[in-house]
């Protein structure tokens, strides 16, 4: 047990500051949590190690998948629930957590619904479908940036009430002998220790991809990919956890993926493959299926050499890739190499002309290329919860006051890289914020 995530054993706690609900962690599923709570008119504080909540979201693309919300009906697109639930069981294979893809799969759109009303304006991405959704189902901001959906989470949960410790660490969970939560130790950047008492205790906080000697105990296929996610994601919650005795799950899940652009370090769109791109290994051969996904791509192009390989596709591709914040930051960084032919894209790759795949053939010339690897971005096991939420022991009984969601739980992806469906991360996040809310509400108001 590290100094980082502590648990500390006392029947009393005497701390300045007490509120009914302490969420830890301000992204997408602490400012959900927040945001549904004070609509139930329960007081909640904050808790964010950054100066600013931003988390895992903040470095993803800001898609949510939902399923039967206004936005789709809107646009006259036929969804449910249960396809979408359907989808997320196809994707990893049956071995996803039942319960919980039924729970996120129905709570979803309630969450994203009620956010609209909050003012978030949400879209859906009508152009191209992600691997394994059946319709479209991806919402997002006008930005389609997960910078911009944190930012809009923030200031709705400001608005609503919520308050904020920011640049808050929380190292400690005083437990007493029943295991009930009585509160937090908190470290400031100054070196003060703080400490909040609570009634229920959210645990919104994080995955473990930061944490390198966690990584290679649990997911060692990773161990020298690039983290592209956020250097918070330390494992505090699975070190509580294993503390406390909590059952863990899906450990050997996670998110990757297989475009990462180096050396700019951006994430560039999966939609360019889904689209028609390809992508190409050192000696401009086609290594995979694309249209399976992004994350488990991640695993095939860190087995080329060098874990490199080229995203290789033609203008219309480009057009589309163009509407990404990230794609248009990375091409004005340098990424994007054109070939006006062949022999041209072969010099850019490093191969010979005769060797570069035939199905380059069906989108070009001209040829546009981006030299990509394979990252992780975040981890999708974690704490065993049920379907409110609640942290199990190993046996299925519930902690008394115990819950977490988003990545600090286990997710709905099974434990493998190929079972993450596009937006499995934050269909975690938000169903999971939404749903610890309501239950959090209810056990402090009875």
């Amino acid at each position: 047990m590290s100094d980082v995530a502590r648990v500390i054993r006392t029947e009393t706690l005497d701390a300045p500051v007490h509120v009914p609900v302490a969420i830890v962690g301000g992204g997408a599923c602490g400012l959900m949590a927040a945001i549904a709570l004070r609509d139930q008119g329960v007081d909640c504080v904050v808790l964010e190690r950054d100066a600013t909540p931003s988390g895992s979201t903040a470095l993803s693309s800001g898609f949510i998948p939902a399923a039967g919300t206004r936005v789709q009906r809107s646009l006259g697109i036929e969804d449910s629930p249960a396809l979408f639930a359907e989808d997320i069981c196809a994707k990893a294979k049956g071995t996803a957590a039942t319960h919980l893809v039924q729970a996120y799969a129905e709570a979803c759109a309630a969450a994203i619904d009620r956010l609209g009303e909050h003012g978030l304006q949400f879209e859906v991405l009508t152009n191209f479908l992600y691997p394994g959704h059946r319709v479209h189902r991806m919402h997002s901001l006008p930005e389609r940036t997960g910078a911009a959906l944190v930012a809009a989470l923030h200031r709705a949960a400001v608005a609503a009430g919520a308050d904020f410790l920011t640049s808050a660490r929380v190292t400690d969970l005083y437990v007493d002998s029943r295991d009930r939560v009585l509160g937090l130790g908190i470290a400031r950047p100054g070196g003060e220790a703080e400490r909040i008492a609570c009634d229920m205790l959210l645990l919104a906080c994080n995955g473990f991809g930061g944490n390198p000697a966690l990584v290679r105990e649990l997911l060692p296929e990773m161990r020298d990919a690039i983290f592209a996610g956020h250097q918070g994601n330390d494992g505090s919650a699975i070190q509580w956890g294993r503390a406390l005795g909590a059952g863990l799950a899906d450990l050997g899940g996670y998110q990757g993926h297989g475009s990462w652009v180096v050396p700019q370090g951006a994430l560039m769109t999966w939609a360019v493959m889904m689209q028609g791109g390809v992508q190409l290994n050192a000696q401009g051969r086609r290594f995979h299926d694309e249209t399976q996904g992004y994350s488990e791509a991640a695993v095939d192009v860190l087995a080329q050499p060098d874990g490199i390989a080229w995203n290789v596709f033609g203008n219309d591709q480009l057009s589309l890739a163009r509407e990404f914040p990230d794609f248009r930051d990375a091409e004005a960084a340098g990424a994007l190499r054109t070939a006006r032919d062949r022999e041209e894209l072969a010099r850019i790759i490093g191969c010979q002309p005769w060797a570069l795949a035939p199905e380059i053939e069906s989108f070009g010339p001209p040829f546009h290329a981006v030299r990509v690897t394979g990252a992780l971005f975040h981890t999708q096991g974690g704490l065993d919860i049920d379907a409110q939420c609640r942290v199990r022991r190993p046996d299925g009984a519930t902690f008394p006051n115990l819950l977490a969601a988003g990545g600090a739980a286990r997710g709905v992806s099974g434990n493998a890289v190929w079972g993450y469906l596009s937006g499995n991360g934050l269909l975690s996040a938000v169903a999971g914020g939404w749903i610890a809310a309501q239950t959090a509400a209810q056990q402090v108001s009875t």
